[in-house]
């Protein structure tokens, strides 16, 4: 096992370096970047207060001179050749040093902070609320394959699964928030304007009520895929011979499905853990941040790329890739604790 954890840790090395050369080829040959936007706001003559404290807002409709490009493309670092600065991106993103953003005024380290607790907790819950109720759900469904049971919440989670998750909080905003129908939830936010004045139990019960709706909108469409995937699983276990002769030597239902049937089970929804938890950690909530006014990391980085926020971009997709690899080491690592008898190294267990 040491010797394949390591090899996994050095094919770590071009993975990253792979993505860090996809991304930074991809951000900075795309046009519209903060160079063309700055000529592109003083042509304009700029929008307001923001125009008037830019800095080539003295120039107006006219552009830019020759002199403030230069200034421009220094300042973003575009006068060095091409190979200088991916260079330069790979060392401050292996040495997690991301600079500061170009639009925010402030580090991206900075920025992560900020958003990171909005997407964790969210992030965080929905992972363990879907494998939670799903899997339970899914052996219940295999127990009662073919019963009403299993046929009625077949159709609740397809119908579930069949509604965007962004449609789906238009519906429940419409229902039950805002007074349209009920008004049980907040509109938006992660908290009520006076949460820090109450109480320990209403802020508890402040910050449950405004993660329901989002909550809901972030799980729901991973309710189909896992709950189908456990139920098939579970089924096709009960067929082995296995199951025959723990049932011939005597052994409950009980003791056959959760000593033996559950834990062969197992096996193939861990293969999705690293895919599941990075799409509910960060990927699967943009729309929903957006919705409902939940300012996170997903609206960050799609924020990002729409202004050709460089470092933010670079860092957040770093962070992202490196999270994918480390789960998928773990992925593998759960495979061994579920069933010792798989070994990677290749020698007989």
């Amino acid at each position: 096992m040491r010797a394949y954890l390591f090899k996994r840790l050095l094919l770590f090395i071009p993975t990253l370096l792979g993505v860090i050369l996809i991304n930074f080829a991809i951000i900075q040959f795309v046009p519209g970047g903060p160079v063309e936007q700055a000529i592109a706001k003083a042509r304009h003559g700029g929008q307001g207060a923001e125009a008037a404290n830019h800095p080539v807002s003295s120039r107006g409709r006219q552009g830019l001179l020759p002199e403030q490009i230069d200034a421009l493309n220094k300042l973003y670092e575009f006068d060095k050749p091409v190979h200088e600065r991916f260079l330069l991106w790979t060392y401050r993103l292996v040495t997690f040093q991301f600079g500061d953003s170009y639009f925010h005024n402030k580090s991206v380290i900075d920025l992560v902070k900020e958003k990171l607790p909005v997407s964790a907790t969210f992030g965080v819950i929905s992972f363990f609320l879907t494998y939670l109720i799903c899997i339970p759900l899914g052996i219940a469904k295999a127990v009662r394959d073919g019963s009403a049971f299993d046929m009625l919440t077949s159709a609740v989670v397809l119908v579930g699964y069949s509604i965007p998750g962004f449609v789906l909080g238009v519906l429940l905003i419409w229902l039950f928030a805002g007074g349209n129908v009920f008004d049980w939830f907040p509109l938006n936010g992660m908290a009520s304007l006076n949460h820090e004045t109450l109480g320990p139990w209403d802020r508890l019960v402040d910050s449950v009520r405004h993660l329901v709706l989002p909550m809901i909108c972030m799980t729901i469409g991973s309710f189909a895929v896992m709950t189908a995937l456990t139920k098939n699983t579970v089924i096709d276990n009960l067929k082995m011979q296995y199951v025959t002769t723990a049932r011939a030597k005597g052994l409950g239902n009980n003791a056959v499905l959760y000593k033996h049937v559950f834990r062969n089970s197992m096996i193939p929804l861990i293969t999705g853990f690293a895919g599941s938890f990075l799409t509910m950690f960060f990927s699967g909530s943009l729309l929903i941040e957006k919705l409902f006014s939940l300012d996170g990391l997903g609206l960050l980085s799609f924020n990002s790329v729409i202004q050709r926020d460089y470092p933010v971009v670079m860092a957040s997709q770093y962070f992202f890739s490196l999270l994918f690899v480390v789960s998928n080491l773990l992925s593998d690592l759960m495979y061994v604790i579920v069933d010792p008898r798989i070994d990677f190294e290749g020698r007989s267990a």
